[in-house]
């Protein structure tokens, strides 16, 4: 049977693209269930950056988003052969992950983040090389500095638009209870919004690739 799995470190493209990546998921969801081993990795391979994006994007310490995820794949397997439409999991999963994520906040009694008010650490392409790699560790510190003056949404909405799978807009819209036609225009102000803490910091936006 599938195990869960956690692992730490979202509508532009084409219909014909997306629906195909939706038989893909829909077809992994279903080996899944069947008990495939392969096919349960193959998911957890795909949507793992975007339930820790999700945890993260709530304020949460490594811990705590780790605990996150793993009670977000724990749940999946439970629902595994309920899920009504598997071409959707990954909305699902992110979902799943911000009610986790909000419940872990009210147990702990911090402050639940609402409307504009949700996190992220910046998601870097990994270097190739050495000297790749220090500058991409330097981007990174910066970026952590400044993203962190940036609404916790729109944080949230720019790793999962920039994800190796990305959801679209409307399993977005649910992940991060949102309307669609909001997104596009929380991405544009987010963007401007850190090219201006950039500025402000002596840093050239043109640097600052996420």
């Amino acid at each position: 049977m599938a195990e869960p799995a956690h692992v730490p470190p979202a509508d532009s493209r084409g219909s014909g693209a997306t629906a195909a990546a939706a038989v893909s998921v829909a077809r992994l969801v279903e080996a899944a269930a069947s008990g495939d081993r392969s096919a349960w990795h193959a998911l957890v391979e795909r949507f793992a950056p975007t339930v820790w994006a999700i945890a993260r994007g709530h304020r949460l310490g490594a811990a705590d988003a780790a605990d996150v995820s793993q009670t977000t794949w724990l749940r999946l397997v439970e629902h595994l052969h309920r899920i009504e439409q598997p071409e959707r999991v990954g909305a699902w999963l992110a979902t799943t992950a911000r009610r986790e994520s909000l419940r872990v906040l009210r147990l702990s009694g911090r402050q639940v983040p609402s409307g504009d008010d949700l996190e992220l650490l910046p998601d870097l392409t990994a270097a190739s090389s050495p000297e790749d790699r220090l500058v991409a560790e330097q981007r990174e510190r910066v970026l952590t500095e400044l993203v962190s003056n940036l609404p916790t949404r729109s944080q949230t909405l720019l790793r999962l638009l920039g994800a190796d799978t990305p959801l679209s807009y409307r399993e977005i819209s649910e992940a991060l209870d949102m309307p669609v036609g909001s997104i596009g225009p929380t991405r544009a102000r987010a963007l401007e919004q850190l090219k201006r803490l950039a500025v402000r910091a002596g840093v050239d936006p043109d640097d600052l690739v996420l």
